[in-house]
């Protein structure tokens, strides 16, 4: 059975390096996982799609979308206490398309970075962009940004804010998750499923990024495969099964 490839990297001072903000995610998570990705073109065990998210993200954004052209604030938007509206610009469709997106080529690195953004909203009284994400899960515990697993989401966020700013938007500091939970106590289904949407600000900081792809450069040039995880499950499997 032949792993499934992908873009490997390879040092070319004339072709630029192309790394999306799950890339980078992937590279915190565990270096050595991305470097046999990215440098051996062996791409690792994939999950399954989440087509339930993936349908609220699609509807959440029509319906947005609907408010954008009329040029007025989503309800939502109300209870966050800032005058905001969608935003509206020309490439909002690619910065939306995963394999588009708000991309910046960085040319000390050579990489071109990207990352398909949810949704952009505008504040009107400070002039700046506002990134939004979409979230949508099924739970009956308290709805927060502060589980540990979540600090993903909150760096997904980070990274959307310092792509536009190096394409030269003025960006707000506080982004915001639409977080949508399926409500599990319903006495019937009717072909209908609730949710209950909370909106949550975060306020994100950038200094992490930059210093990142930093060390992204170092260990994609270096010929040595980084140390196993003990943290990371992929490393923790192969590692154990390996001792079998």
């Amino acid at each position: 059975m032949a792993f499934k490839g992908n873009e490997t990297y390879k040092y070319n001072p004339e072709k630029e390096f192309k790394l999306s903000r799950g890339g980078v995610e992937k590279f915190i998570k565990c270096k050595r996982c991305f470097y046999i990705d990215r440098k051996l073109n062996i791409k690792g065990i994939g999950t399954p799609p989440w087509r339930l998210n993936t349908a609220v993200d699609s509807l959440l954004k029509t319906e947005f979308d609907a408010y954008r052209e009329k040029k007025k604030p989503h309800p939502y938007m109300k209870e966050t206490g800032k005058n905001l509206i969608p935003y509206q610009h020309e490439d909002l469709d690619d910065w939306r398309q995963n394999f588009k997106g708000v991309r910046y080529f960085d040319k000390e690195l050579n990489f071109t970075l990207y990352g398909a953004v949810d949704d952009v909203w505008y504040d009107i009284d400070t002039e700046e962009l506002v990134v939004v994400d979409y979230k949508a899960t099924s739970t009956q515990k308290e709805i927060t940004l502060e589980d540990d697993w979540k600090i993903s989401y909150k760096r997904q966020l980070e990274f959307y804010q310092w792509a536009l700013r190096k394409n030269n938007f003025k960006v707000s500091d506080t982004g915001y998750f639409v977080y949508c939970n399926g409500i599990e106590t319903s006495d019937s289904f009717d072909n209908n499923m609730k949710f209950e949407v909370y909106i949550l600000d975060h306020k994100g900081t950038t200094k992490w990024i930059e210093p990142v792809l930093k060390e992204i450069k170092e260990v994609l040039d270096s010929e040595e495969i980084p140390a196993v995880n003990e943290d990371c499950e992929t490393c923790s499997y192969v590692s154990s099964t390996g001792k079998l």
